[in-house]
């Protein structure tokens, strides 16, 4: 299965890790990803600690549990390529209206960034 087509259809809890550049690590709850094709992803960033450390340090890996009671998901190893702050393709990226972000956060700054798949793993082990 395609991971773009695995994401599609999962269901659980992301979870981006960041470090800056003295490698202080960060991390944060994110969407699943959106796939621009099979080796590029993107995520909406607000301008924040996980967008600031990647100004920094490129590299980042996000870690995806399905919902449930097994350890079921996938690791993915990534390095940014770009960004964009185009807020028309945030607003057309964006696949849920959540309350607190069209109040508390709408001012804020949003970046799309571009991500390589670098490597993919399950969630446990080390075999892709």
């Amino acid at each position: 299965m395609k991971l773009s087509e695995y994401f599609e259809s999962a269901n659980g809890l992301g979870i981006l890790a960041t470090a800056d550049s003295a490698g202080a690590v960060n991390a944060a709850v994110y969407s699943k990803p959106h796939f621009i094709d099979e080796e590029t992803i993107a995520f909406i960033m607000a301008d924040r600690l996980s967008h600031h450390n990647v100004q920094q340090n490129p590299r980042a890996a996000y870690l995806f549990r399905e919902a449930g009671e097994k350890y079921v998901g996938r690791r993915l190893y990534l390095k940014k390529t770009h960004e964009v702050q185009d807020p028309q393709l945030v607003s057309e990226m964006r696949r849920k209206k959540y309350a607190e972000v069209s109040g508390k956060y709408s001012n804020e700054n949003k970046f799309v960034v571009y991500f390589r798949i670098e490597k993919s793993l399950s969630l446990i082990g080390d075999k892709e």
